[in-house]
């Protein structure tokens, strides 16, 4: 399976790959703009991510409006509701209104504020289907 792993933070970036890559072939990206050209391209090549895990908060795209475009990059492309990608924001803002804004309304399938455990991670993955 294929995960594409947005986030402008280092250490962050590092933790998420370290956890990942035994169940996935990871891509990274450093901002919004990236996460949307690297979505653009994985479709391109037939070979859509399977799980995003995008931050909120990053420079030139942010990680809600990254989201918008990459649903509304499936939606031009035809990809059935259950083929979309498994999209898990990641943010360390915990209040109320992000979460509304991103999980309920903006399309993304899970929502995990850091740090991000590994046990909390690979249960949240086990629940969208996406590991045994």
């Amino acid at each position: 399976m294929k995960c594409l792993i947005a986030e402008d933070d280092f250490i962050s970036r590092r933790i998420l790959n370290e956890l990942l890559s035994p169940f996935f072939s990871c891509d990274i990206a450093v901002n919004g703009e990236e996460a949307v050209a690297s979505c653009r391209l994985a479709h391109a090549e037939k070979r859509p991510y399977d799980l995003i895990c995008l931050d909120i908060m990053m420079p030139r795209l942010d990680g809600r409006e990254a989201l918008r475009q990459i649903r509304a990059l499936e939606k031009e492309l035809g990809v059935p509701a259950n083929l979309e990608a498994k999209i898990i924001m990641t943010t360390a803002i915990d209040d109320a209104k992000t979460v509304f804004d991103t999980y309920y309304q903006g399309g993304a399938t899970a929502y995990l504020v850091k740090p991000i455990s590994k046990t909390r991670l690979l249960t949240e993955l086990r629940s969208l289907g996406l590991l045994q």
